[in-house]
């Protein structure tokens, strides 16, 4: 359960990191990409931040994913510039892919097609035996 200052925390980082993000995307002119941070969760003791992002297209998610870890430092230096006056110490970020959309709009598929195993009970029996 997080507190309610892990929560604030998460909020402010989460927000900067959102402006600094997709300010290098406009700033580098990368079309057709966004970036959005979906959530933010901070460790009791401060110290880690876990940043949960999703990109769009997917295709590009993994090759942007890595470009951002492997700039990891500059993006916690200029949100420390951020965040100065909020925060005494800035936490140490770790970036994943947010996979939430992809799991919805699988279980959206299998609801809308053949393999809708509310309709068709023989898929259950499928599953249950492997």
């Amino acid at each position: 359960m997080e507190t309610n200052r892990q929560k604030k925390i998460g909020g402010v980082i989460q927000k900067d990191l959102v402006d600094i993000l997709q300010g290098e995307v406009r700033k580098n002119g990368v079309t057709n990409l966004v970036i959005s941070v979906s959530k933010v969760s901070v460790t009791t003791d401060l110290s880690v931040a876990t940043v949960y992002l999703s990109i769009f297209p997917q295709e590009k998610a993994k090759e942007t994913l890595e470009g951002i870890k492997s700039n990891t430092t500059l993006i916690k230096h200029d949100l420390s510039q951020r965040v100065r006056l909020q925060l005494r110490r800035v936490p140490n970020l770790v970036f994943f892919i947010d996979d939430s959309l992809d799991y919805i709009e699988k279980i959206d598929n299998a609801l809308a097609g053949k393999e809708n195993p509310i309709e068709n009970r023989d898929l259950l029996e499928k599953r249950r035996k492997s």
